[in-house]
């Protein structure tokens, strides 16, 4: 497989949220805003990115009964740098999204590309999976929670458009299933013409 596949896989063919399900619980928890979606996007593909290369090039130090468990450690350590630096230089985002940062831990996405790709392939084609696959993430999250914003709260980014109320069920966690049922059912129909 090309480089270029690699990379695309995550925003088209296997999307992690839009068409694997994969990252759930911070997809509905965390995507009241635009903002906080491409937030946690980013935060995400930086783990995904630099414990991808970083397994790659320990997959042949590592012994097959605590794969797992290193695999963690080493998805731990970015994690715990992406807390630290986003409380230190965006402290209102970092407020926002709360224990959801911590959890990038033991999201499925991380660990089943550290699990699936990274463990067999090269550092560079780590890389450009674990780039893909975050942001796809990314967009799904940045565009889950625009929809949510411009339907909840008139806004888009912070930036209100729409005087008077709008529909709060979307700023809310019904709106979370509602918003992303509609958003994978409109996948799906694209995906099969």
């Amino acid at each position: 497989m090309n480089q270029m596949q690699n990379f695309t896989k995550g925003f088209i063919k296997n999307n992690p949220v839009l068409v694997l399900l994969l990252g759930m619980c911070p997809t509905l928890g965390v995507t009241t805003s635009a903002i906080n979606g491409l937030g946690m996007g980013l935060a995400t593909t930086f783990v995904l990115v630099m414990a991808n290369v970083v397994i790659s090039l320990m997959k042949n130090i590592i012994p097959d009964k605590v794969r797992i468990p290193s695999f963690i450690v080493v998805i731990a350590s970015f994690v715990t740098i992406v807390d630290l630096v986003m409380a230190g230089y965006a402290p209102a985002l970092h407020e926002q999204l709360g224990l959801f940062i911590p959890l990038i831990v033991v999201n499925c996405i991380v660990l089943g590309r550290a699990e699936a790709f990274a463990s067999k392939n090269d550092v560079f084609s780590s890389m450009i999976d674990g780039l893909g696959m975050g942001l796809g993430f990314a967009f799904a999250l940045t565009l889950l929670g625009g929809i949510r914003e411009i339907l909840g709260s008139g806004a888009l980014f912070g930036m209100k458009f729409i005087q008077g109320d709008a529909i709060l069920v979307f700023v809310l966690a019904p709106g979370a299933f509602i918003a992303l049922g509609y958003l994978i059912a409109l996948i799906n129909k694209l995906r099969k013409a």
